[in-house]
């Protein structure tokens, strides 16, 4: 449980700078990407899709699942960045259009295999070791 918990702690805080990183690369030079708060709103935005994507991802890839398979797996990519416009629509000082919240769903999704594939490795050594 205590590993759950520091896992979930871990996404929360690198999907914020996820979060802070695409809005930064999207931001500049498109007037849809609004930025009214600082590091605060970053991480209740973050907050916010971790737990989205944990309770309503399964569920919307669970329903899409037919166009995910006619597609061959790229409306997962929509279905990432619904996940991203539903969360920053919820967070207070974050706006961002559907199209740019693809982009964004798309350096989330980079950012979450990366730790993803830290803990894996992590935890294999650590059997390892035991």
């Amino acid at each position: 449980m205590k590993r759950q918990f520091l896992t979930f702690i871990l996404r929360w805080i690198l999907n914020s700078f996820g979060l802070w990183v695409a809005v930064r690369i999207f931001g500049t030079g498109y007037s849809e990407v609004q930025i009214s708060a600082g590091a605060p709103a970053f991480l209740i935005a973050g907050l916010i899709f971790s737990v989205v994507n944990a309770v309503l991802k399964p569920i919307v890839i669970i329903l899409s699942l037919p166009a995910i398979l006619i597609t061959l797996g790229f409306f997962t990519i929509i279905v990432n960045g619904l996940m991203v416009w539903v969360s920053l629509k919820l967070a207070p000082g974050l706006q961002m259009t559907f199209w740019n919240s693809v982009l964004t769903g798309l350096v989330l999704s980079l950012v979450n295999y990366i730790v993803s594939s830290l803990l894996e490795l992590e935890y294999t050594q650590a059997r390892e070791e035991d």
